[in-house]
């Protein structure tokens, strides 16, 4: 008789970047700025490029300590979010 052992276990990159905002961006349209920048994704996909895998799903990190600023979406293979301490606003793109 035989029997399979099995395991799964997960992996994930984390890549942060800053990107400079002109001043005339309020809150209301920074999401839409943020989602018309394609120098945005180049960057981003250029930082994830060369991070490292971490063991977890990754929906941990946090790095302000606070649950606006938390990945979140356990059931997504990719997640995108932004913050802005200026205007103290946050969200997934």
């Amino acid at each position: 008789m035989k029997v399979k052992i099995q395991q799964r276990s997960v992996y994930h990159k984390f890549a942060e970047i800053e990107i400079e905002v002109p001043d005339t961006i309020t809150e209301d349209n920074l999401q839409d700025y943020l989602e018309d920048r394609e120098d945005v994704d180049e960057q981003i996909d250029e930082a994830i490029s060369i991070a490292e895998y971490e063991y977890g799903f990754g929906c941990d990190y946090d790095a302000n300590q606070n649950n606006n600023s938390a990945m979140n979406k356990i059931l997504d293979e990719s997640e995108y979010r932004y913050e802005c301490d200026k205007l103290n606003t946050g969200g997934h793109l």
